[in-house]
């Protein structure tokens, strides 16, 4: 595990909607550099950002076409390393955005792949040969043709624009196929190893992975797929031991197997997370957690604490949590972020309430999620102070809600969903037993309220109570008493007598366990 991970909290960045500062409506490297101090202030140490690599931008950046070169609209590599380095003077960790399942229709890789004779790209990737037109296989999302001399169809892992890297199949089945253990797909996994490298050598801190678990086809127990991931780690250990490794996946048990040190709990799958903040959700007072906590409890157990567990406040892919929270409910769904265990990743904009914007039209590919997706809201001034460009020109419209939050009236606000933020990030810091691997235990079942779990590390035990519903709720712990008191509350929650403890409405305690 890298040693810096077990203190980190990450702020995710969408690069091309967070700060534009040459005017052009984009957002880019150099905006990133200059909020810096924002996001030391508010209390994040670690970056997250999505893909900045040069693409077609058919899918915001997760169509790559050169893995070696940054998008000219966010700057140039040199750029990129300044931003490495004035991060790390701050004590920031930065990790890049990986996608090493597909690239670009117009990756030169695809590019040779798709001539009609063989060339050392040739079986780079997924291609059926025959005819273009037949059934689709286990593992491929689908076949597609139009863009190739070669005959046969190339196989794609989300949009037509792509195509899948060939990392081998589980199971062999047709001619066309090759094994998870062949020379062919060894050479695109030694491929992707070499991307690692150079941008490791040239100051990133590892990468969050996307579609982590999808390389290997026809291998729905993942065990080709943690065969290969397994060897990526063996070679980050000997060569980059503090680079981390964080996955798309939604399968800690896979995925930590698999040598990632942490895997996202995410919207799709069985693990619930939409139940917290966003499907009938329980800090929105609705809805009840014992599926999460079930699956939670699950899924910490398998990892045997050998790795993370992350919940993230959103991401680019989803609805923002302020479309079912209200700010005031935010505060208390934060206390959870802040309090769990894992690091905890906080999509920018959600520190401030951040609406999701409906109605826009689709984005580069980004249909539903493109509402989420919006530029930062810095200021009340002209776009927000995103970008100094006509409003026309900007890559996304600003939220025109006359009552928009904006960063710097909310650090202003004594009582602002920001400066909640930023107290229970320092809370966080203040105290061993809530770093990311401290231990953790559930001491209610999530059936009702509140929600109550207990941590501990550094010599001291915590426990934490949350009650995001419209009524007051009791919880009884034997270590609270009115001598001790409480070391965190809100709205209200106090000790109301030996062992007894009052959570009004929206409210949250934390107490020290002697």
């Amino acid at each position: 595990m890298a040693s810096w991970l077990d203190q980190a909290v990450f702020y995710e960045i969408y690069p091309q909607s967070f700060r534009d500062t040459n005017g052009d409506g984009i957002g880019d490297f150099a905006g990133i550099i200059e909020k810096l101090p924002y996001l030391k202030e508010l209390g994040v140490n670690a970056l997250w950002l999505n893909p900045c690599f040069d693409s077609s931008f058919y899918d915001a950046g997760y169509d790559v076409r050169d893995y070696y070169s940054t998008a000219p609209r966010y700057g140039s590599n040199e750029d990129l390393c300044r931003l490495f380095a004035e991060a790390h003077s701050l004590g920031f960790h930065v990790l890049l955005d990986l996608v090493p399942g597909h690239t670009a229709v117009d990756h030169p890789w695809f590019r040779a792949s798709s001539r009609d004779e063989r060339n050392e790209f040739t079986d780079r990737y997924i291609w059926r040969g025959g005819s273009p037109w037949g059934p689709q296989y286990d593992g491929v999302a689908a076949f597609l043709c139009g863009m190739a001399e070669r005959p046969g169809a190339y196989a794609v892992n989300c949009f037509a624009s792509q195509p899948a890297l060939n990392y081998g199949f589980g199971t062999v089945t047709e001619p066309w196929q090759f094994a998870a253990d062949s020379p062919e797909a060894e050479r695109t996994r030694l491929a992707m190893v070499e991307v690692m490298d150079f941008w490791l050598g040239l100051g990133c801190d590892g990468f969050r992975v996307d579609m982590a678990g999808s390389l290997v086809k026809a291998d729905p127990d993942r065990r080709y797929t943690i065969a290969l991931w397994r060897k990526i780690r063996a070679h980050l250990d000997e060569s980059w031991p503090e680079a981390a490794l964080v996955s798309e996946w939604g399968a800690p048990a896979q995925a930590l197997e698999a040598g990632f040190h942490m895997d996202f709990l995410l919207h799709t799958g069985v693990s619930h997370y939409m139940d917290l903040f966003r499907t009938a959700p329980y800090f929105a007072g609705g809805g009840e957690l014992r599926e999460f906590v079930d699956y939670y409890n699950a899924a910490y157990a398998a990892t045997g604490g050998h790795g993370l567990i992350c919940l993230p406040s959103g991401n680019h892919d989803m609805v923002r949590m302020r479309e079912t929270l209200d700010p005031e409910q935010m505060k208390t769904a934060f206390a959870f972020l802040l309090t769990m265990p894992g690091c905890p990743f906080l999509y920018y904009g959600d520190e401030i309430g951040m609406r999701y914007v409906h109605g826009l039209k689709s984005k580069e590919g980004g249909y539903h999620r493109t509402g989420s997706r919006t530029p930062m809201q810095w200021s009340r001034g002209v776009n927000a102070a995103f970008s100094s460009a006509a409003p026309d020109k900007l890559y996304l419209p600003v939220d025109p809600d006359p009552d928009r939050p904006d960063a710097q009236s909310q650090q202003h606000d004594p009582d602002s969903l920001w400066r909640m933020v930023q107290a229970l990030l320092r809370f966080r810091r203040e105290h061993h037993a809530l770093r990311s691997g401290a231990a953790f235990r559930f001491l209610t079942d999530g059936s009702g309220y509140p929600l109550a779990y207990e941590r501990s590390g550094g010599g001291e035990r915590l426990a934490v109570a949350l009650n995001p519903s419209a009524r007051d709720a009791g919880f009884e712990h034997p270590a609270l008493s009115p001598e001790h008191g409480l070391l965190l509350g809100h709205n209200g929650a106090a000790v109301a007598g030996q062992g007894k403890l009052t959570l009004p409405p929206n409210s949250f305690a934390v107490w020290a366990i002697e």
